[in-house]
């Protein structure tokens, strides 16, 4: 058997969105200027300069840490996730609608993995928007997305070209 090759395919990273870089940042930004006016005598100081390097060491590393990777192929989503996380493949012959929509009206959001909470099941690294889909079931997966026309489109061919199988 061959592989099909992916109709889609996008990688979201942990260190790259801009509210908690800003946080990181600012974090960095205050340990060097507190560093800058104690004395030289205070035998802690040196401490800040290295929590603050180390701040900005850990956010330029998170921003290569890929969250999850999302692939369209063969009339199912595959949702590959951080190191133990299991692989999440999601059949387009059980979903009834796919539609792009916002993820959250909250301005800060946690990255999540296969969240399930109150009948969804959330799959978010950054941005806003994001592709909800409902199964048969009623089940509603929703999945955060920095190029979502590209994905619903993805998603749309590939369920028409499932469906004329």
């Amino acid at each position: 058997m061959t592989e099909v090759k992916p109709v889609y395919i996008e990688k979201q990273y942990l260190g790259r969105e801009w509210i908690p870089v800003s946080i990181r940042l600012v974090l960095a930004m205050l340990c060097f200027a507190i560093f800058f006016f104690t004395d030289t005598n205070e035998r802690n100081a040196d401490l800040l300069v290295v929590v603050g390097f180390a701040i900005v060491i850990i956010s330029v590393i998170l921003g290569f840490v890929v969250h999850f990777t999302t692939r369209v192929q063969n009339g199912s989503i595959l949702l590959n996730g951080l190191w133990t996380t299991k692989l999440v493949k999601i059949d387009l012959n059980s979903i009834v609608k796919a539609e792009k929509g916002q993820y959250s009206r909250y301005l800060v959001n946690n990255p999540v993995y296969n969240l399930h909470s109150k009948g969804t099941i959330r799959f978010y690294t950054a941005g806003s928007e994001a592709i909800h889909l409902t199964d048969r079931d009623g089940l509603i997966y929703i999945i955060g997305s920095q190029h979502s026309n590209d994905f619903l489109r993805a998603i749309d061919n590939e369920m028409a070209q499932t469906r004329v199988r």
